[in-house]
């Protein structure tokens, strides 16, 4: 066995099938499961976010499940920063990273760009007016710093938008221009698994576990959030319609904080809010589920370094993984 540390990555859309895999992978290989998944670090959501159960739990060592509360925040940089020193500290050979999460995989993997730091001050300004003057005018401001970034960034998303106008304030120059997307080295090894299914079976897999999540306390779950929230909640979405009509499309604001745009909670939120009936959160709660696993598949299919097999050929993974590691 090589004397290099070794990182088995197991990635894929979500309700492909990671946990299962991850725990057979983490038994073979003697290694603890690092989580990256940017929802499972939150404690309150383990119905929401399909959390390791206590009985998984005690199958393999696992980190980075359950660590951070609704109100922290916590970004893909700092999770590259704990998990490469996670794995130095570490006398272990061996580790499996699992999740569906594109930017906290690629933030270990490929590592993320070195940016300045924000000024606080600027910060505080831009959400003082994010609270008062709303999104539009600040993507305004960005349109106009730097278009390439605004080009790129999810628009409806306050954080991001901030956070790129921020950057540019805060350094006189483009944020786009500091995000060279260049690959750090690692000091281990990576071995990248891909797991895929058939459209057709991933989303009756989706719909499957929607169901389950009900019968697991889902709505007790989401309750006690709402419960927490409710005052900023009603606030924010104040010029939403509640219980709509059929062709009253309209456009849902991201929540702060940002661990509320889960999904599973947000919608069950909206419907505590009386913007959905029950049935139509669930029935968002599947339809955002596949459109993100469109997303995430979108994404991993750019990656020519992923390993890709069908999920139901654990034999063939675990049989190229052991000749691979072992």
């Amino acid at each position: 066995m090589s004397e290099k540390k070794n990182l088995v990555v197991i990635l894929g859309p979500t309700g492909v099938g990671k946990t299962e895999l991850s725990l057979q992978v983490a038994e073979m290989l003697d290694a603890p499961i690092l989580s990256a998944d940017s929802r499972q670090v939150f404690r309150d959501l383990p119905v929401c976010t399909a959390a390791p159960t206590p009985q998984q739990l005690a199958r393999a060592e696992h980190h980075f499940v359950g660590t951070k509360s609704l109100d922290e925040s916590y970004s893909a940089a700092q999770f590259e920063t704990d998990v490469l020193q996670f794995i130095a500290q570490s006398e272990r050979q061996n580790f499996v990273l699992c999740g569906g999460s594109m930017m906290y995989l690629d933030a270990v993997c490929k590592g993320i760009d070195d940016m300045p730091q924000a000024d606080p001050a600027i910060r505080e300004q831009l959400r003082a007016r994010f609270e008062t003057e709303g999104l539009e005018p600040l993507l305004q401001q960005l349109r106009e710093l730097d278009p390439v970034y605004c080009g790129q960034v999810d628009t409806r998303n306050p954080l991001r938008v901030i956070h790129g106008l921020e950057m540019c304030l805060t350094t006189g120059r483009p944020f786009s221009t500091f995000r060279t997307g260049q690959t750090k080295p690692r000091p281990f090894s990576i071995c990248k698994i891909g797991l895929a299914r058939t459209r057709e079976e991933l989303y009756r897999r989706i719909a499957l576990r929607v169901q389950q999540m009900v019968g697991e306390g889902l709505e007790a779950e989401t309750r006690n959030v709402y419960d927490r929230y409710a005052d900023s909640l009603h606030a924010q979405l104040a010029c939403v319609i509640r219980n709509p009509g059929p062709t009253q499309a309209q456009p849902i604001p991201n929540l702060q904080p940002v661990a509320l745009n889960t999904v599973g909670l947000k919608e069950m939120l909206l419907y505590y809010e009386g913007i959905y009936s029950r049935e139509q959160a669930l029935e968002r709660i599947v339809h955002n589920s596949q459109v993100y696993s469109k997303k995430q598949m979108t994404w991993f299919r750019r990656d020519s370094s992923i390993q890709w097999f069908d999920a139901s050929e654990t034999a063939e993974i675990l049989s190229y993984l052991s000749r691979k590691i072992c």
